[in-house]
């Protein structure tokens, strides 16, 4: 054989024929979705195993941080002391004068309360159940509400969050179980076995089209992926899942667009990847991650708090400077308008589709930006006399 491709293929062909002759490939535990509070972690000596594996013992998944640092919003907490649960909390309102409750933006769409401010009579009577019964429906309940300085959290469960683990023979699910490489017989004694596994493991383009629902199964273009061609790295993909949200506004849509470059500097202390965009993209493509594209579901550029910004410029210009912070600068504000503005132009210049939701939007864009103007712009003094003359390049020395 002279090269590593004929090398591989005949690689290839030795494992199809071992796979339909004697199936000699050792099994792995099928991967299902699991509840966290049915998920367990191997650890030995009360660590979770990273090098070890000897008496290995099964705690929950609940008590182990690093199985949960993908689930959920919200900042990790410890919700049970006496056998260290773990949780997430949420920032849900603020205390003011001790006297009155501000709801947060996200909260109040999410329980569909109308007004920023509430007594907190109203806050204990009506507020606190409909918050409770609203995370319950989200498999989130609520364990318990506590007060940090000026803020109000909500402490969240995620047992009942589910989590894709292998399944052992014993029905148990565990989180990153120690695994073990076992090659067939055949293998273990063929010279090329370091050549394939120096071949590239990555997944196709097409299946990554597939998995991302661009294509359909006939290799035809979806409707989410004439929409995603649109633009460019994971701004198409963002826009697509909003979108198909018949829930979604197109009116808070078309700002929560400003978030897809917005970074981390305009979440301040909250969670960079809340608003309801990043919920929408990551029911459509879960938690995966595509250098360039998604990161944990979500463009990589995300960032929370721009579209509040930017709804209120587009509303009164002159409230810009009534944003600027010690963290967040005029700068900052003038690059997040002339990105939102960029995509309101591809938006608005893109190809026409048989699609009522995108007709709109579109519709909204060009209004919008008709009604807005670039920062960048901005009006030069007139040229003096001596500017507009022509230059004369040539040395004229006195003459004494």
């Amino acid at each position: 054989m002279n090269t590593d491709a004929e090398r591989a293929r005949h690689v290839r062909k030795r494992v199809r024929e071992m796979r339909n002759s004697r199936g000699e490939w050792e099994k792995t535990p099928p991967v299902t979705a699991r509840p966290l509070r049915d998920i367990c972690v191997s650890v030995t000596d009360a660590a979770v195993v990273q090098s070890t594996i000897h008496n290995p013992q099964l705690v929950p998944a609940l008590s182990v941080p690093a199985a949960l640092e993908k689930v959920g919003t919200g900042v990790l907490c410890v919700l049970s002391e006496s056998d260290k649960i773990y949780g997430r909390s949420v920032t849900v309102a603020e205390h003011l004068n001790n006297e009155l409750v501000l709801l947060v933006k996200w909260v109040r769409r999410l329980t569909n309360w109308h007004g920023r401010q509430a007594p907190l009579s109203v806050w204990a009577s009506k507020i606190v159940p409909l918050i409770e019964k609203r995370f319950a429906q989200l498999k989130t309940p609520v364990v318990r509400f506590e007060n940090q300085q000026h803020k109000i959290l909500a402490l969240v469960s995620l047992a009942e969050l589910s989590l894709r683990v292998p399944v052992d023979s014993h029905g148990v699910a565990i989180w990153k179980p120690a695994e073990r490489e076992v090659l067939p017989v055949d293998c273990a004694v063929c010279w090329l076995v370091e050549t394939c596994r120096r071949l590239s493991m990555a997944t196709g383009v097409a299946m990554l089209w597939r998995r991302l629902g661009l294509v359909a199964a006939s290799g035809a273009p979806a409707r989410r992926g004439e929409i995603a061609s649109y633009f460019s790295q994971g701004d198409g993909l963002a826009i697509a899942a909003g979108l198909e949200d018949p829930s979604y506004p197109i009116e808070e849509f078309i700002y929560d667009i400003a978030n897809l470059d917005a970074g981390f500097r305009f979440c301040g202390e909250e969670n960079r990847w809340a608003g309801r965009l990043a919920i929408a993209c990551q029911q459509i493509y879960g938690m995966q991650t595509i250098p360039g594209y998604l990161e944990n579901g979500v463009s990589p550029g995300y960032g929370a708090g721009a579209e509040q910004i930017v709804a209120s410029i587009h509303k009164n210009p002159l409230n810009k400077s009534g944003w600027i912070t010690e963290t967040l600068g005029a700068g900052d504000i003038d690059r997040v308008i002339i990105e939102w503005r960029s995509l309101l132009r591809q938006i608005t210049h893109a190809p026409k589709l048989e699609w009522s939701r995108w007709q709109e939007f579109q519709a909204l864009a060009k209004s919008i930006l008709n009604e807005t103007e670039s920062p960048t712009l901005t009006e030069l003094p007139p040229l003096g006399y001596d500017q507009t003359k022509r230059i004369d390049h040539r040395l004229v020395f006195r003459r004494h």
